[in-house]
């Protein structure tokens, strides 16, 4: 089976720093995803370069096949020891994950991978292997459905040292806070955000060290397929129809001459739901075989606008209305891990004026503000235009 990695990561900077000392790099293909977490020495300016290099280094050379033993090499006669403490230049983690749920994962003094299964946490059983005087921890196992793999930085770790929590955060409270989230119902970027404010809590917001996580799920794809805007060439019209209706997955439509292009296409009818009113978002229609029909440009706006609030504030109440905005949001960032918008190019002049270059239209400026959105949510978005 063929399986999806929902990936989120963030970082607190220590207090006073402009400039994080960790660094997180990922990269995913059609055959797997890799993830590279490095944590500087110190922190600020030369802290960041430091993850960075090395981030930037291991992952270069892991997409281009490369085993550990030549990553490993190639940082330590690339950047320094500290002459002062001895102390390696900076720490990293790697994880790589095939479609087919079999991860790889290397660790370097970094704190030790959390796994979870079946909502417990377990610990890996690796082998120590000896890289340039370096000791590596190497992993292989296989992951599940739903299993998910955390990575933290050591600020994760040490939150709290001193003041709410005299030895920190230590590993084994991590887990069992871990533990006790409604993990099946929560992605990825959850996950993360609940560990990471957490962590910010524990030192009373003002950090006394940079602060990762990281989190990939191992889910199955979920796909959705979008199509919003008539073609620019009529003729298109049963083409882009056919594309929708051959599309695995929920299939939605935004927009009322797109609607009405479907129904004419597939004889089918529209039906409007006149018992939700909201003076701001027109109501959603109905079209059998199609698992959402709303409005175009006021639907996709606010939309965006509740993605965003997600992202930035984990605020989950805009995904709670009957209005077509809330269902759409809550689609598309609960139940989709690929989405794939079927674009019309034609510029509606009920929106501006129609002598304007397509690339000025709201139609199109919104649409591609929500491939962003969606992107940055780290989902798989891929766009044709018609």
């Amino acid at each position: 089976m063929s399986f999806f990695v929902d990936y989120a990561t963030d970082s607190l900077n220590k207090a006073g720093e402009e400039l994080c000392g960790d660094t997180v790099e990922f990269f995913r293909s059609d055959s797997n995803a890799i993830a590279v977490m490095s944590d500087g020495l110190g922190s600020g300016v030369k802290a960041n370069i430091l993850a960075t290099l090395t981030a930037k280094i291991a992952i270069t050379m892991l997409k281009e096949g490369l085993h550990i033993e030549e990553v490993v090499d190639t940082i330590a006669h690339t950047l320094p020891v500290c002459n002062v403490r001895k102390l390696a230049y900076a720490t990293f983690t790697i994880v790589k994950v095939d479609n087919n749920g079999t991860v790889y994962a290397a660790e370097f003094d970094n704190p030790s991978l959390f796994l979870i299964r079946n909502g417990k946490v377990e610990k890996l059983d690796g082998t120590t292997i000896e890289i340039n005087e370096r000791k590596i921890k190497e992993s292989i196992f296989k992951l599940q459905e739903d299993d998910i793999l955390i990575l933290v930085s050591d600020g994760v770790v040490h939150a709290g040292v001193g003041t709410v929590l005299s030895l920190g955060w230590r590993w084994e409270e991590i887990a069992e806070f871990i533990e006790k989230m409604p993990l099946k119902k929560m992605s990825a970027k959850d996950i993360m955000n609940k560990i990471l404010t957490t962590c910010d809590n524990l030192y009373l917001k003002k950090p006394g060290d940079d602060a990762t996580v990281s989190v990939m799920k191992l889910v199955k794809p979920k796909e959705v397929t979008m199509f919003s805007g008539p073609p620019k060439n009529h003729n298109k019209d049963s083409e882009i129809i056919r594309d929708l209706m051959r599309a695995t997955g929920q299939k939605i439509i935004c927009g009322g001459t797109a609607s009405n292009i479907a129904c004419r296409e597939l004889n089918r009818e529209l039906n409007i739901d006149m018992e939700y009113v909201n003076k701001e978002i027109p109501p959603i229609g109905y079209i059998n075989g199609i698992d959402l029909v709303t409005e175009g440009v006021l639907t996709i706006k606010a939309t965006i606008e509740r993605l965003k609030k997600i992202k930035l504030s984990m605020d989950f109440s805009a995904l709670d209305g009957d209005d077509g905005s809330s269902k759409l949001a809550k689609l598309l960032y609960e139940n989709c891990t690929h989405l794939k918008m079927l674009v019309g190019t034609a510029v509606n002049p009920a929106h501006q004026n129609p002598s304007f270059p397509e690339e000025l239209s709201i139609k199109y400026k919104l649409l591609m503000e929500l491939e962003d959105i969606m992107k940055s949510l780290g989902k798989v978005v891929e766009v044709k235009y018609y």
